[in-house]
């Protein structure tokens, strides 16, 4: 007898459907694996509604991956939705139209539980030790930094200023001006400063990027190595990313437009523009918080739902 989990992210900028069966002798195998530039908060996020053609293609989407559930005969489905719904004024409604047009329950979390999930899928892919790390999840509406080692979290905080976010608040030209870099991050400096002091108690020292933007530049970074077996099959779970590297690649995402960096080997064109804003987060924490070494894990959300899922089976 096998159970098949489907596991559904909405993310402000991509949904996520996967769907993994639990054999009988308990191990995991995922059957589905699949990524949407869905772009929900697009045209929206910044008067806090999710804007009609968003709301179609997300409905789209679902009635998609309801087929592929269906197909693949699954017994448990998770959805859970993230900050563009939990902030949306029309959030609630957005959830119950999905259940009515796809019979799927979505559950809509919090940042804080959004954090700890993060954390469950980041440990599950082996990038922590007993060294404390800081792990960083930039999505397109929040970014969620933990402070943690393998065995517990420390700290952990969402703040609302996803990529999505800050580029309809900085991205005024292309390529990005140096004032709008600027503005993004004296706009940090103020908005982390929650983090700041934690970190000034906790003394991190590792940075630990999860999936979304920090896969897309560990592809870029494997290209410029010539190591195309990130391209021919899933990112392994844990990855390192030098810092050489990615200021390599930061400098030039910096500089170029968009039809440039889609130009780049390893861009995914979902994230062509959002990269930029996120890769000044990336920068800003780095050079803030004087942390050296840069570890990737490709787990995040919905692997940490799979881990607590896996408890109650």
């Amino acid at each position: 007898m096998t159970n098949r989990i489907a596991l559904i992210d909405m993310g402000t900028n991509t949904f996520h459907l996967q769907i993994t069966e639990l054999g009988a002798d308990g191990a995991l195998q995922d059957l589905v694996k699949t990524k949407l530039p869905v772009r929900l908060g697009q045209g929206g996020i910044s008067s806090g509604a999710i804007a009609p053609a968003a709301y179609a293609r997300a409905l789209d989407t679902l009635k998609d991956f309801r087929r592929q559930i269906d197909a693949h005969q699954v017994r448990v489905v998770r959805a859970m939705a993230t900050s563009m719904v939990r902030n949306a004024a029309n959030g609630e409604a957005f959830v119950q139209d999905i259940l009515q047009q796809t019979g799927i329950q979505v559950e809509v979390i919090d940042g804080d539980r959004e954090a700890e999930l993060i954390y469950y899928g980041v440990r599950s892919a082996g990038v922590l030790d007993e060294a404390t790390s800081l792990i960083i999840d930039i999505g397109g509406g929040s970014v969620e930094f933990i402070l943690c080692n393998e065995q517990e979290i420390f700290w952990k905080k969402s703040f609302e200023i996803g990529a999505q976010r800050l580029m309809d608040q900085f991205f005024r030209q292309d390529p990005i001006s140096a004032n709008s870099i600027a503005a993004e991050k004296a706009f940090l400096q103020e908005k982390l400063r929650p983090l700041s002091e934690a970190i000034a108690i906790h003394q991190p020292a590792v940075l630990v990027g999860s999936s979304g933007t920090f896969d897309t530049l560990c592809d870029i970074d494997a290209f410029r190595q010539s190591n195309f077996s990130r391209q021919e099959a899933s990112p392994p779970p844990a990855t390192l990313l030098t810092r050489q590297a990615f200021y390599e690649i930061y400098h030039e995402l910096l500089t170029k437009n968009h039809d440039e960096r889609l130009a780049i080997p390893g861009m995914l064109e979902m994230r062509v523009d959002m990269i930029v804003l996120a890769s000044i987060v990336v920068d800003f924490v780095l050079q803030q918080y004087q942390l050296q070494e840069i570890r990737v894990s490709a787990y995040a959300l919905k692997e940490g739902v799979l881990q607590q899922l896996l408890k109650e089976l």
